[in-house]
């Protein structure tokens, strides 16, 4: 993976789940890490068990712009300017229809799409003026279509699909790639309190794995694994009432699964 060697990685969300472990791949690979996120003793952890390799750290909460901006300032000016922004800080939190709590909707809102565009203010003005970067944002197989007490968490990350669709063709030719990854649902502490199945669950080690090959390829889009891919596509483009009872179906499946 020399591909990374001396690449300055910024990772929001960096001291815990997706965000750590790709911290800990990526310094491994030989790249210069700038961690980001609102958690810190995690993040002093994180630096620690990087046991000397290039790093830097930072407290921020990604919905406050002008913390973003003022953090990404101090790390490029201790690790150097970003080369690669990893935006995987998220949160996941159900919203049934009933009852239904606005607050929940928008607290996603806020981290999983205000939180990627505030990451992008304070890297992009500095990518765009030296003609060159990359820009990785994770989103998940549940933008492709809403589903049952989720409807928040699809929402935010369906934005973010297209927000990245739209700056990537604006990007490209300004020497600036960008790749959203839709991955299935992994193994971490967001995903804990969801108790899915196992058998629906990818380990950390393999998603982060596919992340990092498909940054690595500079792909602009990625959904894993392949065959949950294939079926998250046929219910977004299937009928409304034929995806409606196949989803209906999955769900009584997965209840039936966990008891």
């Amino acid at each position: 993976m020399d591909s990374f060697r001396d690449r300055v990685v910024l990772i929001t969300g960096a001291a815990s789940g997706i965000g750590r472990q790709l911290a800990l791949t990526l310094a491994e690979a030989g790249a210069r890490i700038a961690a980001l996120d609102r958690q810190e003793e995690a993040l002093q952890k994180l630096i620690d068990e990087l046991q000397g390799k290039p790093a830097a750290r930072a407290v921020a909460d990604v919905t406050d712009l002008t913390a973003m901006r003022s953090a990404v300032a101090r790390l490029e000016t201790q690790i150097g300017p970003t080369d690669l922004l990893v935006a995987s800080a998220g949160i996941g939190i159900e919203t049934p229809a009933d009852p239904f709590r606005a607050e929940d909707y928008t607290a996603q809102i806020q981290v999983n799409l205000i939180g990627v565009i505030n990451a992008l203010d304070a890297v992009l003005p500095g990518m765009c003026k030296r003609g060159n970067g990359h820009i990785a944002v994770l989103s998940s197989m549940a933008s492709y279509r809403g589903l049952p007490h989720m409807g928040g968490y699809c929402a935010s990350k369906a934005a973010v699909n297209s927000l990245m669709d739209a700056i990537r063709i604006e990007l490209r030719p300004r020497g600036i790639d960008v790749t959203t990854i839709c991955p299935a649902w992994i193994r971490t502490p967001l995903t804990a309190p969801l108790d899915l199945p196992d058998g629906d669950m990818m380990e950390l080690e393999d998603a982060v794995g596919r992340i990092v090959e498909a940054i690595r390829a500079r792909k602009p889009f990625v959904a894993f694994p392949r065959g949950t891919a294939w079926q998250a596509r046929l219910l977004k483009y299937s009928p409304r009432p034929l995806a409606d009872w196949l989803i209906r179906r999955w769900v009584h499946k997965m209840n039936r699964e966990k008891r």
